[in-house]
């Protein structure tokens, strides 16, 4: 599957929470999750600043996922995000069985951009979703959202 011009509308969504993240301070990445019938269930953005590195937007929809929906609804479910899933995340996105994840920016792009930019490097290794999780679907990078995405780390990580 591609990117679709739904997926788009909620990437930009993603952006827009990634944007208020660091506005706020933090690290800009933010996420949506949508039911099979295309309602938007729960959003979220990066909430790291305070100190604690798993306070991540697609880590928080797993954590709600399993609260709130069934097994079925999960698997059902897409989960939208500004830059693709950390390890962490990939891997607690398949342990409660959530389905498709779209992303807007890719962590090999990221990881080009802050070499680019002579940035540090994450503590974590940068693998992407497939890697990690290889039974979820994946879609992305969305190239339309790609310089804002760019511009927005820029301001986040450019030393």
């Amino acid at each position: 599957m591609t990117v679709t011009d739904a997926d788009l509308t909620h990437l930009r969504r993603c952006v827009e929470l990634a944007r208020t993240a660091l506005d706020g301070g933090d690290e800009p990445f933010g996420s949506v999750l949508v039911d099979q019938h295309g309602q938007v269930r729960f959003s979220d953005h990066n909430r790291v600043r305070d100190g604690d590195a798993t306070r991540h937007p697609e880590f928080e929809i797993a954590r709600w996922s399993v609260a709130h929906l069934t097994p079925q609804e999960r698997a059902a479910a897409t989960v939208y995000t500004s830059g693709e899933h950390c390890p962490m995340c990939a891997a607690a996105h398949a342990w409660v069985g959530l389905g498709r994840i779209v992303y807007a920016a890719s962590t090999a792009q990221l990881t080009a951009w802050l070499q680019e930019w002579g940035a540090p490097r994450p503590p974590v290794a940068p693998l992407p979703i497939t890697v990690v999780a290889p039974g979820v679907t994946v879609d992305g990078p969305a190239g339309e959202l790609t310089e804002e995405m760019k511009t927005l780390y820029a301001r986040a990580f450019r030393p």
